[in-house]
């Protein structure tokens, strides 16, 4: 659920601060999406099963293909040429195709589709999304920013801030996976809920137990509680 700031505004989330949860969505779930691709794709098109990234607004499909053969004797460069060559010759000659995939997909599964390919090291994306989003920084955070424009690591904060975003993603990818990872099982929880039966109770049996361990647990009605009151929290 968004916060709500000053005069239904949407409050400012952040580290500690109410309204920081993920924004609730309607999208359709992607739980067989690699299933659907894996039969939707044609055979052939890469070695291996390919690699699929999703977000709220795009899904990126990218597939590792066949090395082109060279001479023994080929340098780097030549096979970096090779790989370039052979991944832009599977861009022209698989469009159509993948515009008729992405079409499918996004009516399956809300988003559009983006698709790239590999060889060994050398990978190249084709038309992917590029999403505004928009933060509020304080001057700290603001001055972080400049220092990297000023440093011409970045030409503007736009830039610097998907730069830093980037680094995070790079030296953080195993505890980013583990919250990926708990926040997938939180939903799977929430998704199976408790079963109700016909009369709108959790079950007789579990309904007992539960009255039973409520009984013994309970103060006695004399007692008051045992303690002093707990004061309001603010």
């Amino acid at each position: 659920m968004v916060g709500r700031g000053h005069r239904g505004r949407p409050g400012r989330g952040g580290p500690g601060r109410r309204g920081s949860g993920r924004v609730p969505t309607d999208l359709p779930g992607t739980d067989d999406l690699t299933g659907w691709l894996t039969g939707r794709l044609p055979d052939g098109w890469f070695v291996g099963a390919p690699s699929v990234t999703v977000d709220r607004e795009e899904i990126l499909v990218v597939g590792e293909l066949p090395a082109p053969s060279l001479d023994e004797g080929a340098d780097e460069a030549a096979h970096s040429a090779a790989a370039r060559g052979r991944i832009e010759r599977f861009r022209e000659e698989t469009r159509t195709e993948r515009m008729e995939v992405a079409r499918q997909a996004e009516h399956r599964y809300g988003r559009k589709v983006a698709w790239g390919a590999r060889i060994g090291e050398v990978e190249e994306l084709f038309t992917t999304l590029s999403v505004p989003v928009m933060t509020r920084l304080r001057q700290q955070e603001r001055l972080v920013l400049d220092t990297l424009v000023d440093a011409g690591v970045a030409r503007s904060r736009s830039d610097a801030l998907a730069w830093a975003v980037a680094l995070v993603g790079e030296h953080a990818g195993t505890w980013l996976e583990d919250l990926r990872g708990a926040m997938s099982a939180v939903d799977e929880l929430r998704a199976k809920g408790p079963v109700l039966d016909d009369d709108g109770t959790a079950g007789q049996e579990g309904s007992q137990e539960g009255s039973q361990e409520g009984t013994a647990g309970a103060p006695d009605p004399g007692d008051e509680g045992g303690g002093d009151p707990i004061p309001p929290q603010g």
